[in-house]
């Protein structure tokens, strides 16, 4: 019960998701093949929030529930690195049809297909986690 607000976000998400045509994977497929700006528009959006929620974050205008301030720790620099997290994340977005919020909208909508990608990501993220120590810093 105490989780309950949680799952409702969760799923008014989804709905909002399904509606605006974001688990499509033909709109994903538009947008690789440069054909709609649909998904490019989604993601803009969401890239211009997320930028202007870190600027309320940092100049300490939205704060916590108990009214602290929200740190963001700063991340490392590296363009290598983030060419090729970003390649692989591609990469897998475009064979999967779907980003990782998505595939368990997917799932829900009962798309049993999916529960293959869902379980190909989980091993891949348990694979980074298990190697991430042995990594060049």
């Amino acid at each position: 019960m105490r989780y309950l607000k949680f799952l409702l976000v969760g799923i008014l998400f989804g709905i909002i998701l399904s509606k605006g045509e974001v688990i499509s994977w033909y709109r994903i497929y538009e947008m690789f093949k440069f054909q709609s700006f649909h998904m490019f528009g989604v993601i803009g959006s969401t890239v211009a929030i997320g930028i202007f929620l870190m600027i309320l974050f940092k100049k300490g205008i939205i704060k916590t529930y108990w009214n602290d301030t929200i740190r963001v720790a700063p991340k490392r620099k590296g363009i290598s690195r983030n060419l090729l997290g970003g390649t692989i994340f591609g990469l897998g977005w475009a064979l999967a049809g779907a980003c990782p919020g998505p595939m368990f909208i997917l799932l829900g909508r009962g798309s049993i297909a999916i529960g293959i990608v869902i379980l190909g990501a989980l091993i891949g993220a348990f694979s980074y986690h298990s190697v991430k120590s042995k990594l060049p810093h």
